[in-house]
């Protein structure tokens, strides 16, 4: 997996390299500032799940998703206003909004060459995805501070902004590693589950976690008015959180909110869905051997519990 890594680290760093000096060094801020690379890591284990060699483009193909995602990032810093990102400066508070607007044009730009590069399949997959985030996130930003939100608004969203990307990483991979048809689509149903367990896990810790064990406040969700599955269900309850959400909320009546949320019972609901997603994420590997692939794919879902048990047991 560390050369793996190191592979991707290399081709990130040489895809968004610009004639201009000034640019480059823009695009490639929060690249230099770390990450765990899931995402190209998804593209490369895909690929290699029922063996497959791991060519430079595969590592190409995960890399334009890493790049999707990336870009993605620097727009919705712009949104938020955040004044910092990965524990390092936002580009847009470093540069402001307009410079980060174009960076992240950049790097969806970059990244479509690559996707063009490996073929049209890839090129349209890639391009569908880009359309499928921003379906999401205008479906998260329509029904901010919405007590009303439905649970299947709210999978919509996190299909869009989230899996999609999982789901096109594991696809690309497999798709660019020549794998057969029925395996490239159990490998992107694996991605879409586990995007989807990502999600409601994160979207737990937001609720459960402290601003030190997240790296940025808790709460940041409710702050938002984006009411997640465990504040939906914690609503759904009835016991006065409605009453306390529908506008943007701090200090004290963030707090009684968060606690309403913890002790509702909605947080084990929202894990016990999560579960259900990563379930069939590993049914989806069903057909593969025990290859370094599909073991790191089995292994990444496991991740996804053990950092909920390290911030809030649930057992």
């Amino acid at each position: 997996m560390d050369a793996w890594r190191s592979r991707v680290e290399d081709t990130l760093r040489d895809a968004v390299r610009s004639e201009d000096a000034y640019l480059t060094e823009i695009a490639s801020h929060l690249i230099l500032a770390g990450g765990k690379r899931v995402r190209p890591l998804f593209a490369i284990a895909a690929a290699s799940a029922a063996g497959a060699e791991v060519s430079d483009d595969v590592v190409r193909g995960g890399v334009a998703v890493e790049l999707v995602h990336l870009g993605s990032l620097y727009h919705d810093d712009v949104i938020d206003e955040a004044p910092t990102r990965r524990t390092v400066e936002s580009v847009n508070a470093r540069w402001g909004n307009l410079t980060a607007i174009l960076a992240g044009d950049f790097l969806l730009a970059r990244a479509s060459e690559i996707a063009a590069s490996l073929g049209t399949e890839v090129a349209a997959l890639l391009a569908a995805t880009i359309g499928r985030l921003c379906e999401g996130e205008v479906g998260e930003l329509r029904t901010a501070y919405n007590v009303d939100r439905t649970e299947a608004a709210y999978f919509s969203a996190i299909e869009g902004k989230t899996a999609s990307l999982f789901a096109t990483a594991c696809r690309i991979g497999a798709i660019v590693g020549g794998l057969p048809r029925e395996q490239i689509d159990a490998l992107t149903e694996f991605g879409l589950a586990y995007g989807m367990a990502f999600q409601i896990v994160d979207d737990v810790l937001d609720v459960t976690a402290t601003e030190a064990e997240l790296g940025k406040p808790a709460g940041h969700d409710l702050v938002e008015g984006v009411y997640t599955l465990p504040v939906l269900r914690a609503l759904s309850s009835g016991d006065g959180l409605r009453e306390r959400l529908g506008a943007p909320i701090e200090g004290a009546e963030l707090d009684a909110a968060l606690s309403a949320v913890r002790s509702d019972g909605a947080v084990a609901g929202a894990l016990g869905t999560a579960r259900d997603y990563a379930a069939g994420a590993i049914s989806s590997l069903d057909s593969f051997r025990d290859s370094d692939g599909a073991s790191w794919l089995r292994g990444a879902v496991d991740e996804l519990f053990a950092r909920v048990e390290a911030v809030a047991p649930t057992s």
